[in-house]
């Protein structure tokens, strides 16, 4: 019985060994047990002698001797299968955290470069996965977990603390029911340097706050809620829209109260530029602007407003309400940007503004003889300064360009490419025109209200533009010759020469042979002195230019001042001359006049003959 027991025991400490090692002995001990059972059972023969105990006894002895060998071999082998175990086992944890670690520096090395995909729901980010698991990538683990969170969530029959943890040898669940709303895997702890259990506890608590949120905003209660809202803001919008439209027409009253009784014409100079009737009508159309504005602003809160009540459509009125101010704050925030650059183009204009005004100034006193300049013109002064006008406007205009808003786009800078090509082939003939403007200015050839003579059209200078020069003819006629056609042709200054030297006004009468030259040159001296507009000084004179076959030519030439006058001039000449040869009973036998003394009459007039020597003047 005593080996029995020993066996027993043998048999109990190498059963609780574990691993390969334990097996082995454990084949060994029931092999020994087995055989020491058989020897029991022979052992129970009833012997009848001493000696045979005492070999019984003996053989027992020998038997534990054996028994006690075999169990110290097999304690050594227990020894040493447990050194192969730990062996093993350490090279296995020293394996996996050499594992661990690489996977750690690789992760690190990607942390800069893997933005993560974030889990959004209701624009609130629960978590983020960076790392894939099995064949899914990150984002399709996102969207699935968002896909079931809200199927969950929006379940009416969910239960409070439903959910729960799941661990796996290779990942960590959470979990609805049988549904897996998502896993945690060693990855996903590496990335955020922590443990997977640890993890998946942080990320059920988020994901359970969350599925309780949804559900009490989708709770029957809530619904009801935003239904009731909703009426409330429809409502409300309507009361707005009868007040708003009532205001405006109490508006739009006193505005025709205003227009009948209290609205004065505004004029300018004498001249009305809004009559009382414009006012009121231009009043009235900005109310009604005005009514139109605030109606809008309404609507442009109130949409969105509704729309956000439902959580369906939470999304779609957020999208609006981006739409309404992302514009107001792209506009505004380009007025703020754009201050600096407008202040730069104020102060440029006004620099540019008062030197121009400066100029002008000077051009003033210049052109009124005040200041004067040697070499320098008055009649210079006007076209001087609006020359220097022009370069410096577009001077300030080249300044200001860089500054204006969207001078850098390729919009504007088609549009001013386009305008300028317009203009270069366009202008051309209006460049010649503005360029013999400037010339005819500095060559002083006229000037306004002198008479001229530009091919054959005689008048005074009217108007000196930079395009076109205007005369009006002795026939009141107004004529527009272009300033190019004027460089191209020839023209005479009569009120140049008036002004300056006297004007020499000539005409040519032709004389028989029969009448004395001196008494001729007497006769037309005497006409030239009696026509007004004449002057006395110098004196009139005549130049005999020709000898015809049956007249000689005379020529009277006299001076006068004002050249304006020189067709009444050259008309009173003319009369004086066939009174006075009249009444000194010679004929005039110009133009190419011929008579035959065969007793036809002569070519004075009979009141002349009557009474030659007192003869009636005019």
């Amino acid at each position: 019985m005593k080996r029995l027991v020993l066996c027993f025991a043998a048999l109990a400490v190498i059963f609780l060994m574990p691993g390969r090692a334990a097996s082995q002995i454990r084949e060994k001990a029931e092999g020994l047990l087995n055989a020491v059972i058989a020897e029991n059972k022979t052992d129970e023969i009833p012997a009848d002698s001493l000696s045979i105990l005492a070999e019984m006894h003996r053989k027992d002895s020998i038997r534990m001797q054996e028994l006690e060998l075999q169990l110290q071999e097999m304690k050594l082998n227990e020894i040493m299968l447990r050194s192969e175990r730990d062996d093993a086992l350490y090279k296995h944890i020293t394996t996996d955290s050499l594992k661990k670690e690489e996977q750690r520096r690789s992760i690190d090395s990607l942390r800069t470069l893997t933005p993560g995909v974030p889990l959004i729901i209701d624009g609130d980010t629960l978590l983020t996965f960076y790392a894939k698991r099995g064949g899914v990538s990150a984002y399709d683990r996102a969207e699935n977990a968002v896909n079931m969170i809200l199927k969950i969530g929006k379940d009416l029959s969910l239960k409070n603390d439903s959910v729960y943890l799941f661990r796996s040898e290779y990942q960590t669940d959470i979990m609805y029911g049988e549904k897996v709303i998502l896993s945690v895997t060693d990855q996903d702890a590496l990335w955020l340097n922590t443990e997977r259990d640890e993890l998946a506890k942080t990320y059920r608590f988020v994901v359970s706050d969350k599925i309780q949120s949804l559900k009490k905003e989708h709770g029957i209660l809530q619904v009801t809620k935003r239904v009731a809202l909703f009426i409330l803001v429809l409502v409300v919008q309507y009361l707005l829209f009868k007040l708003t439209n009532y205001l405006f027409r109490k508006l739009r009253r006193r505005i025709i109260w205003l227009k009948q009784n209290k609205l004065k014409s505004i004029t300018i100079r004498d001249y009305e530029f809004l009559n009382t009737h414009r006012q009121g009508r231009i009043l009235i159309f900005l109310n009604n602007i005005l009514r139109y504005i605030v109606l809008l602003i309404q609507l442009m809160f109130s949409v969105p407003m509704l729309f956000a009540i439902f959580p369906q459509t939470e999304n779609l009125a957020m999208r609006l309400f981006t739409y309404i101010i992302e514009p107001i704050k792209m506009v505004l925030k380009s007025v703020v940007e754009y201050i600096p650059n407008l202040f730069i183009i104020i102060v440029i204009y006004y620099c540019v503004k008062y030197i121009i005004k400066g100029i002008q100034y000077i051009a003033n006193e210049i052109e009124s003889e005040k200041l004067k300049i040697t070499g320098f013109y008055p009649d210079w002064a006007q076209p001087s300064f609006n020359i220097i006008r022009f370069l410096l406007y577009a001077f300030m205009i080249a300044m200001i360009y860089p500054y204006l808003p969207g001078s850098d786009s390729g919009v504007f800078q088609g549009i001013s490419v386009f305008v300028g090509l317009i203009v270069s082939l366009g202008s051309s003939t209006v460049i010649g025109n503005i360029i013999a403007g400037l010339v005819i200015t500095y060559m002083r050839p006229f000037k306004l209200g002198d008479r001229i003579k530009l091919n054959e059209t005689t008048g005074n200078v009217i108007e000196k533009t930079p395009f076109v020069t205007r005369i009006r003819t002795p026939k009141n006629e107004v004529v527009t010759i272009p300033n190019s056609f004027i460089m191209s042709s020839h023209t005479v200054n009569y009120s140049a020469s008036a002004r300056q030297f006297g004007l020499i006004i000539h005409s040519t009468v032709s004389i028989g042979y029969d009448v004395p030259w001196r008494q001729v040159h007497q006769l037309l001296i005497d006409a030239a002195r009696s026509t007004p507009g004449v002057m006395p000084h110098p004196k009139p004179f005549v130049l005999e230019t020709e000898l015809q076959d049956y007249y000689p030519c005379y020529q009277i030439n006299a001076y006068i001042k004002e050249a304006d006058q020189l067709s009444q001039i050259y008309s009173d000449l003319h009369q004086n001359i066939q009174d006075i040869f009249n009444e000194a009973g010679i004929e005039i036998m110009s133009p190419h006049y011929y008579a035959e003394r065969d007793g036809s009459a002569i070519t004075i007039p009979s009141e002349y003959q009557k009474k030659p020597d007192s003869p009636d003047k005019k």
